[in-house]
């Protein structure tokens, strides 16, 4: 029963960061809080290739996600 609720819990945080992550890099709130950020140069983060680096951090936690999600769906199939 433990298994299953961190297993839960896991899909959970993974399609929740998955998407801020996928998402967030490309709003217009993206800048601000990138220079709110106590860096010597944050400017990298408003980068095309920072942004998709972090979109690409977030479509691996989404497909992570949706792979524990099918094992949680069907364990006994493998």
């Amino acid at each position: 029963m433990a298994e299953q609720l961190a297993r839960f819990l896991f899909v959970l945080y993974c399609t929740a960061a998955g998407l801020i992550l996928l998402l967030a890099p490309w709003t217009p709130r993206w800048d601000l809080v990138v220079s709110h950020l106590p860096l010597s140069d944050p400017h990298f983060l408003t980068l095309a290739l920072a942004r998709g680096l972090i979109s690409g951090f977030g479509l691996v936690h989404l497909v992570w996600g949706f792979h524990d999600l099918a094992i949680f769906v069907r364990p006994n199939e493998r």
